[in-house]
This record gives structure tokens, C-alpha cells and sequence, in this order.
């Protein structure tokens, strides 16, 4: 969830980084209750307590801007990333529909029992239980789910 306020996104950062206020107004250089206050958005640090927190892997980007920073992705995520920056329109939306595809369906979704030729098309919420075959060039291959 986006958090909509510097301190409340600066009060997320320091939750994730498990310090209480009055250890990560330490490392910045300042009391509890100016870390509070900064927390509650009555006073913005000056840049040297950017500085510092930086240093201790805030990611001060998402802090002051509310989008992380690329630098705080994971090698994997980073590669994923500018994997999908090299595609085109098409191939970026074969890898969002991919991805909303992987979605666990909500409870109470329908088992669905389909069939038909080639091309066809299926919306909307399926959940298939037990085996499938697939017809790929007149080859049946039997998949387990």
C-alpha cells in the first residue's frame, strides 16, 4: 500500500528497517521528538539527515517521493525489469497478462469445464482441478494441474 504522507512513508521505512524513532533520529542526528515530528509531518529533516539515512538503506527516493528507488530492487527484480523496458507494446502486454494469469482466483470461483478450436477465447475468473490435455499439432499430451 502507498503511503500517502513523508512521514508516514518515512515512519514505513523505519518499521522496515526495525529501529524505533529514537534510533533512527540518532543516526540522523536528532532527538525522539523531532523524529516524531517528522513522522507526523509537522517538520521535514534537512539534507544531511537524508544523507544519513541513506546510509543505513532508507530508501529516501520512496520517502520523499513515494516511488521506490530501482537501487532497492533485487538483483532479479532489476533484470525482470529492464527485460520488460525492451519489449513492445505486444510483448509487454503478453507479460501483464502472464503475470494478472499467475493471480491466485478468489475463493468461491467456478470450475469451468471448457473445450473448443483453436484461437478461442475464455474471460473471467477459471479454475481447472484435474487433468488436461492439450492438442498441439494432432500430439495429445495429458498435463496435471
Amino acid at each position: 500500500m502507498l503511503k500517502n504522507t513523508f512521514g508516514e512513508r518515512l515512519k514505513e521505512e523505519r518499521t522496515r528497517l526495525g529501529l524505533t524513532q529514537e534510533a533512527l533520529g540518532a543516526v540522523g542526528g536528532i532527538k525522539k521528538l523531532a523524529q516524531i515530528s517528522y513522522e507526523q509531518d509537522k517538520r521535514y529533516p534537512d539534507a544531511g539527515y537524508l544523507i544519513a539515512m541513506v546510509a543505513i538503506g532508507v530508501d529516501v527516493q520512496y520517502v520523499l517521493l513515494g516511488k521506490p528507488s530501482t537501487e532497492a530492487l533485487s538483483d532479479d527484480e532489476n533484470e525482470l525489469l529492464a527485460g520488460y523496458r525492451g519489449l513492445d507494446i505486444r510483448g509487454k502486454a503478453g507479460v501483464l497478462g502472464m503475470i494478472n494469469g499467475m493471480n491466485i482466483a478468489p475463493q468461491g470461483s467456478q470450475n469451468v469445464k471448457f473445450s473448443g478450436q483453436v484461437g478461442q477465447v475464455f474471460e473471467g475468473d477459471q479454475t481447472v482441478s484435474g487433468s488436461q490435455t492439450f492438442n498441439v499439432g494432432g500430439t495429445t499430451t495429458p498435463r496435471s494441474k
